[in-house]
């Protein structure tokens, strides 16, 4: 869910702007899951531009307060998004965890790292959501450790129908900074695509496991 429109749109133009999201629907990258994709999102570059981290962690942390108050705990997902999470929790001088994917295989193998109490309130900062299923993985591991999850913010979704079942049935409210239509939306507005090929771009999305470029 989109809390703001504004701040969707203007991080959307932010994203493209430092190709934290490259759109290339002529020469289409390939994923780790071998799906051809015309976009590509790595968000971890935020962090090399202070302007823009800060500006991601202000709207951040000022959507958190509004819709849920101060948590006891900001929590993010392993790795991408512990650069930003921290930021965060810094902001609102909070404590500040991170999941990761499955529980180290040695030491105190421990699939928290940081401080966490029983019933304590958490908020999950995630940089990326595609099927949602890392996401939400972090979230059971917080659930499974006591912590009382609110919801999750994270700066860009695809917006795929399986991730929209898969926050729906682990009943996990999620809200990001922007998403898939707010970009395709700015950068047809800022003139980054053009018309053709923001039509490749939302027939990507409908089935992007069988898509092929034409």
């Amino acid at each position: 869910m989109i809390l703001n429109k504004e701040t969707a749109k203007k991080t959307a133009e932010l994203l493209l702007q430092i190709k934290a999201i490259k759109l290339e629907p002529q020469q289409p990258f390939t994923w780790a899951s071998g799906w051809k994709s015309p976009i590509y999102c790595d968000n971890r570059i935020i962090l090399s531009y202070p302007m823009i981290r800060n500006y991601v962690r202000e709207n951040f942390a000022r959507q958190i307060e509004d819709k849920y108050g101060k948590p006891d705990v900001i929590a993010a997902v392993a790795t991408g998004a512990i650069g930003i999470g921290m930021l965060v929790a810094e902001y609102l001088s909070l404590p500040f965890a991170y999941v990761r994917p499955e529980p180290k295989g040695h030491g105190r193998q421990n699939q928290i790292e940081g401080n966490l109490e029983e019933g304590q309130t958490v908020v999950v900062i995630e940089d990326l959501i595609s099927t949602g299923n890392s996401s939400l993985n972090a979230v059971k591991a917080l659930n499974e450790a006591g912590a009382n999850v609110k919801g999750m913010f994270a700066i860009f979704t695809y917006g795929f129908d399986t991730s929209i079942e898969n926050f729906k049935e682990a009943e996990v409210e999620l809200h990001t900074l922007s998403d898939y239509e707010n970009l395709i939306e700015t950068a047809q507005n800022t003139n980054y695509i053009n018309t053709e090929e923001a039509a490749i771009l939302r027939k990507w999305r409908e089935d992007p496991a069988n898509w092929k470029p034409s």
